[in-house]
């Protein structure tokens, strides 16, 4: 079927219920019965307890395998965008996403953490996922579970604007073997299997993926190279061009329990575009590999004392980022003059393992307490550079690409390692009829920084049978990465061991209302503080200042018959820098997400998504006019049960081939003030179709 074709016949359906807000994923009675790990009405990532969202003590949401199916994502930024309150940006390395929770958006994205059964992936390189991330395989998720705002009292460094926790399928969620395959457009293919059932005495869960594809080709009209060539008056740059977007993944998961206890392991190979390149400057033909590989055990037992229930997690992983030749074109041949005929070529790679533990015990033998307390320790160890490249500490040309690993006098980061040990305690007091309060306080302490502590408290009142208030209040940080602390020969910014870890204070008030069985409606204000905010500064990473932030999230869900449901949020939000009272700009001011899902004859399932992001102000001292504003539609068409077990699946993302773009920040990769690093902003893909198989049994 062709792209034309697909466009005909879609179209016309999708303008039929564009006048709908939205919808949730809809569920036939077969599907309803599957909803054996929970559903999008509870929750575990607030408290560390399965617990309604309506009366968890923090805004959440969870979207389900479900959800995700309906709304016919085909990576997991594509689901994250349905949160009121996070939009997910990018950068120009590599395109990897930047989650910006509540307004706060910056390049490295340090200011969120993403779990994965509830043990965080943090990159201790850059504070990130890692610097290929290239996002978690769908079909093997079961529930995507969302905080907004701080988490640090029971999640530690980098819990600061959100939380993230992608849980995945155990053998019960599979209950069989499951194979699928996917194609579509800039030559994407993606296959999959996974089996879930009993292995003897164990419940076994194993899943297998692999993907490729050539990627986007969005145009860059100008690049970091552009300006730099009106400097020197040459025509260096390979703009206009493509994004370099192409990618491959492999990913291998195993999940093993019995009675109390698990073992999970997973390995995932990412090899990548550069995107718009590392400095900005376009970098056509790169490819970045990675390799992770995650292991964990752990135990948990209900009532192991009278009144104790007790979990106890211990795991590793280890993170490579290592290509064995030089594999990046900073600037392209004939930069800065000439000085450069082959093009600025570095090839930074590290490979970092981390060890962790940990023990938590819940005590409920006090009436009306529920007390939970915990204590561990992990080990971050980057403990291995690597870099080859042409260039020296002061960006003047060397007579060749040389091995720098290793060499102080020029490789860009040694290695380093950092031990952190923690402790944790929270109470959930039900002190009278409809009334609990949440409190909690951790404290961390690092061998490189020294210690924090944060608290938390939130009041959940039953106002009536139908209407739930919530008032918050909580502290969080953010550990100073390697780069930010370590980085030494760097042309651009060093770092500076002195840094102190990043902070912020929340308060959020939030309303849910159920006025009708069929409607339900939440409503979130928030204000935030950031303190000792992690910048750099001329030369070198500084503790600079703070910034402030408030707004509001409302969202609404409406299930208007058996066959379909609607529902919609938005989000507002405005963010300034203390200093000068600028907006912080990069985030949008306003976004409004939209969904429905019409079940319009029996096995036949039709999906329309609409997305505006509006209102995304330059950074301070970026002359460049706004960003425009950008509204995308998605369709997924799904039909159940084609020849007897199939499912059959079509999707179209931004439909009517919206130009929509990400702003690009204006200082990173180069030291001229005033000269934006990109000049053009980043292009998210057209119009985009693709086409699924699956089948079980």
């Amino acid at each position: 079927m062709t792209n034309k074709i697909l466009y005909r016949v879609l179209l016309p359906v999708s303008l039929l219920l564009l006048h709908a807000p939205c919808a949730l994923a809809l569920t036939s009675d077969e599907e309803e019965l599957a909803l054996s790990y929970g559903d999008n009405s509870t929750v575990s990532i607030a408290t560390g307890a399965q617990q309604t969202i309506t009366r968890a003590p923090s805004s959440a949401t969870v979207i389900t395998s479900l959800d995700i199916k309906a709304m016919g994502a085909t990576g997991l930024e594509q689901a994250l965008e349905s949160v009121p309150g996070l939009h997910v940006s990018m950068n120009n390395f590599a395109s990897g996403p930047i989650y910006s929770f509540r307004g706060i958006h910056t390049l490295r994205n340090p200011e969120i953490l993403m779990l994965v059964n509830g043990i965080p992936i943090s990159n201790v390189f850059a504070g990130d996922r890692s610097q290929i991330w290239g996002g978690m395989p769908l079909e093997n998720v079961a529930r995507i579970e969302v905080i907004r705002g701080p988490g640090s009292a029971l999640y530690g460094a980098d819990a600061y604007s959100g939380v993230i926790n992608v849980i995945t399928k155990t053998a019960k969620d599979i209950n069989g073997t499951e194979y699928g395959a996917r194609i579509g457009s800039f030559n994407t293919q993606d296959a999959w299997i996974q089996h879930g059932g009993k292995l003897g005495e164990l419940d076994a869960a194993f899943y297998l993926g692999a993907g490729k594809a050539n990627g986007q080709k969005g145009i860059f009209q100008q690049d970091a190279q552009t300006a730099w060539d009106a400097i020197y008056g040459t025509r260096a740059s390979l703009a206009p061009g493509p994004v370099n977007a192409q990618n491959k993944s492999l990913d291998a998961r195993m999940d093993l329990s019995y009675q109390s206890w698990r073992l999970r392991s997973a390995y995932q190979q990412r090899e990548l575009g550069t995107g718009a390149g590392l400095a900005g400057a376009l970098d056509p033909n790169a490819r970045i590999p990675e390799s992770r590989l995650y292991l964990d055990a752990s135990y948990e037992k209900a009532n192991w004392l009278p009144g104790w229930d007790v979990s106890a997690v211990a795991g590793y992983y280890d993170i490579k980022s290592n290509p064995a030749n030089p594999a990046f074109t900073l600037f392209p041949a004939g930069a800065f003059g000439g000085a450069f005929p082959s093009g600025m070529i570095g090839n930074p790679g590290h490979s970092e393992q981390h060890t962790h533990a940990s023990v938590t015990a819940v005590y409920s033998g006090f009436a009306a307490h529920r007390i939970r307390t915990g204590t561990g320790f992990r080990v971050d160890d980057l403990y291995q550079t690597r870099e080859f490249k042409n260039f020296d500490a002061n960006f003047l040309p060397l007579p060749g690409v040389i091995d720098a690993s290793n060499n102080p006098a020029q490789v860009f980061l040694l290695p380093h390692k950092r031990n952190v040990g923690f402790a944790f305690v929270q109470d959930e007091y039900n002190f009278a009829q409809d009334w609990t309060l949440t409190a909690g306080v951790r404290h961390d302490r690092y061998s490189d920084f020294g210690g924090t502590t944060n608290p938390r408290l939130a009041l959940v009142w039953d106002a009536a049978y139908n209407i739930v208030v919530k008032a918050m209040h909580g502290t969080a940080f953010r550990a100073p990465s390697f780069t930010e602390l370590y980085n030494i020969n760097n042309p651009v910014t060093v770092g500076n061991p002195s840094l102190k870890p990043e902070t912020i204070t929340t308060d959020e008030l939030g309303f849910s209302w159920h006025p009708v069985d069929k409607l339900k409606t939440s409503l979130n204000f928030f204000r935030y503080r950031i303190r000792n905010s992690i910048l750099p500064v001329g030369a070198s990473y500084l503790n600079s200042g703070g910034k402030n932030g408030r707004g509001f999230e409302f969202e609404a869900t409406f299930e208007a018959d058996r066959n379909l449901r609607l529902t919609g949020n938005l989000s507002v939000q405005h963010s300034k820098d203390e200093a000068t009272g600028q907006d912080v700009g990069m985030a949008p001011h306003q976004r409004t997400f939209a969904r429905a899902d019409w079940r319009f004859i029996s096995l036949w399932q039709l999906g329309v998504t609409v997305n505006n992001v509006r209102g995304r102000m330059r950074e301070p001292g970026d002359t460049r006019p706004l960003i425009p504003d950008y509204t995308t539609v998605d369709l997924t068409l799904r039909r159940e049960k084609v020849a007897h077990s199939w499912e059959l699946s079509i999707m179209a993302r931004n439909l009517f081939n919206a130009d929509a773009r990400e702003p690009s920040f204006k200082s990173v990769g180069t030291t001229l003030p005033g000269v934006p690093v990109m000049l053009s902003d980043l292009p998210l893909p057209g119009r985009t179709l693709y086409l699924q198989l699956q089948h079980g049994f």
